[in-house]
């Protein structure tokens, strides 16, 4: 298939926004060496901007070169829904009535747990919370999480060494850890109305199966750094509790915004209806992360505009796979695409073995914690945890050689459970 003019400088771009999440600490580096535009510096070091910035920049291409008609109409068949969602979720599941409720279910469990200081805490984290994401979908269990880690870990002086792996770790279990249900996870989202995948099937085909990697993932990552992580006391929350009928109203508003999740009109209608009570309880409430809320929509939304110009390319490389390669080629692709993208592309393609849609489903899970932009939920996480990091930014190469060995693992459990 030959590209078209769009077709090409669209997988250009999306090379170069690539290559800009792995080049923000140059940019961070210019702002401090020239002051004169370190507003501009700061802005281009800041990933979640990364793919929103390129997007627009391939959008004032295509209105150069094909006309605003043709642009308007490739923007409007875009599918917005999944930013949009991911912002309401993130900023009602921020807040202090469900982060209160998340740390307490946390600190029952970690109790019941042998472990000494703050082992049980992060292993309780590092285990449940990527598990509910089947049920509360997967941005919402990423926000809790990272909050929870952010507050009771990463601002307390961890090494490096553990940010890392913890983020490594929490990134592909994450991941993994919505596939329990058949709507959590985005990948699993994409293909299960038309594969017929329902929960039942999900559980006995792959829940089983990520749930044994979650745990060896996370136990893991305890044994491996038990000593840190018991040389630091438990941390409660800090901040006064919250009313029972206020967290109660809260989590209606999150079970409601996870119900509409595929009806916009519904969830921002209930999403805007929940400022107005934040607003009006604000005693009870920590600053609502609003502008964190917006860039991971924006970087999502510039991912959408900039993977729409891929499927040329990306639909044939990935159907000339057979079904034992599909499974090595899906984790690999998923680092430098969206693990959502490749499942919806498989998902056009009619006759596709049991084998293939399997492999293609699992392989697209498993690389879903090696880069940033693999999963849609990784940006809140890098968004939330980054400020804990040196020049509070993630290293993507750190990154990934962090969450290779639980990728093996996870891998290991969907090919050889």
């Amino acid at each position: 298939m030959t590209p078209t003019t769009i077709q090409l400088l669209g997988a250009i771009l999306f090379a170069v926004a690539i290559l800009h999440t792995f080049a923000t600490k140059f940019f961070e580096r210019l702002a401090h060496a020239g002051p004169r535009h370190a507003g501009l510096w700061h802005l281009l070091g800041e990933v979640e901007v990364v793919f929103g910035f390129w997007a627009m920049v391939l959008m004032l291409a295509f209105f150069a070169i094909e006309g605003s008609t043709p642009a308007i109409e490739y923007i409007e068949s875009r599918n917005f829904t999944e930013p949009m969602f991911v912002f309401a979720i993130m900023v009602i599941a921020g807040t202090r009535p469900i982060l209160n409720s998340a740390s307490l279910i946390v600190s029952l469990v970690a109790r019941g747990l042998p472990l000494g200081g703050s082992a049980g805490t992060y292993l309780t984290v590092l285990t449940l919370v990527p598990l509910l994401g089947s049920f509360i979908t997967e941005p919402a269990a990423m926000t809790l999480a990272a909050l929870i880690l952010r507050d009771q870990f990463f601002t307390r002086g961890l090494s490096p060494r553990l940010m890392y792996a913890t983020l490594g770790v929490l990134f592909v279990n994450i991941s993994i850890g919505g596939t329990l249900t058949p709507f959590a996870a985005p990948p699993v989202l994409m293909v299960a109305a038309k594969w017929e995948w329902n929960t039942a099937f999900m559980l006995s085909t792959f829940g089983w199966k990520a749930a044994i990697a979650v745990v060896v993932n996370a136990a893991a990552a305890t044994l491996l750094f038990r000593r840190e992580l018991s040389a630091l006391p438990p941390e409660r929350r800090q901040g006064s509790g919250s009313p029972l009928v206020l967290t109660a109203v809260h989590v209606l508003f999150l079970v409601g915004v996870v119900v509409f999740a595929h009806h916009p009109a519904l969830f921002l209608g209930l999403f805007l209806f929940f400022l107005g009570v934040a607003h009006a309880y604000t005693e009870h409430q920590d600053r609502l992360i609003l502008k964190e809320g917006l860039l991971v929509a924006f970087f999502l939304a510039g991912l959408v505009v900039l993977g729409g110009q891929q499927q040329w390319w990306l639909q044939p490389l990935l159907m000339s796979m057979s079904s034992g390669a599909v499974f090595v080629g899906a984790t690999v692709l998923t680092a430098f695409t969206d693990n959502a993208a490749l499942t919806y592309l498989g998902s056009l393609v009619e006759g596709l073995s049991d084998d293939f849609k399997y492999a293609l489903v699992a392989g697209a899970v498993t690389g879903g914690g090696l880069t940033i932009i693999a999963n849609a939920p990784n940006p809140a996480g890098v968004s939330i945890l980054k400020g804990s990091f040196a020049d509070e930014s993630v290293n993507p190469g750190g990154l990934v050689l962090a969450a290779l060995a639980p990728t093996l693992v996870a891998a290991a459990a969907f090919v050889l459970l």
